[in-house]
């Protein structure tokens, strides 16, 4: 009896394995409709935001709108601050310019975060400002799919970096925050 006991559990944890490594995105490969390299960056950029989506896509409202301390960022805060970034090397990038008026109104606050954050992005359910993000996300998207590899080498026009560098900026911006995400919904439990 004891043996098939044992048995049974080291085939639930066989199985275990076999799921996680067949769910797991194991190798980096170019999307369709982009050029190697763009496919690439694309591929890791979406891989990155289905991450931090998992991670909080079931937050309440209080888990949403917690703080850590009185130096913190909500988790809304900083889901929108990722797609105030993105927006930012969108204009950045593809129009060789920084925000203009309005879009500095629309994008400051969650691009600069701390105190004005605080007060002001609060009271909304997670969705919202995943919706938000994955609105950007889609004009990125769309924006990088009229672009060629050799457009992502070139440097940003007046600048020291080329586009590619750029956008691994935006990808390892977020990577970082995706950490200080966990760790401020660890807490909210």
């Amino acid at each position: 009896m004891k043996l098939i006991i044992k048995h049974q559990r080291l085939l639930v944890v066989l199985i275990l394995l076999l799921t996680i490594t067949a769910s797991a995105q194991n190798t980096i490969k170019p999307l369709k409709g982009y050029s190697n390299d763009i496919g690439n960056m694309v591929a890791m950029l979406e891989d990155l935001r289905g991450r931090v989506t998992r991670s909080v896509a079931n937050l309440s409202q209080d888990e949403t709108d917690f703080l850590l301390d009185d130096k913190a960022n909500r988790v809304g805060a900083l889901i929108l601050h990722l797609a105030a970034t993105e927006k930012y090397y969108q204009v950045y990038t593809f129009e060789n310019r920084s925000f203009n008026t309005e879009e500095q109104k629309q994008w400051e606050i969650a691009l600069n975060l701390g105190d004005i954050a605080r007060e002001t992005i609060k009271g909304k359910p997670i969705r919202y400002y995943l919706d938000i993000w994955n609105e950007v996300r889609a004009e990125t998207k769309a924006l990088l799919k009229t672009k060629d590899d050799k457009w992502f080498k070139s440097r940003v026009n007046g600048s020291s970096m080329n586009n590619h560098w750029a956008w691994y900026h935006v990808m390892e911006h977020q990577a970082n925050h995706m950490g200080q995400i966990r760790l401020i919904t660890k807490r909210t439990n």
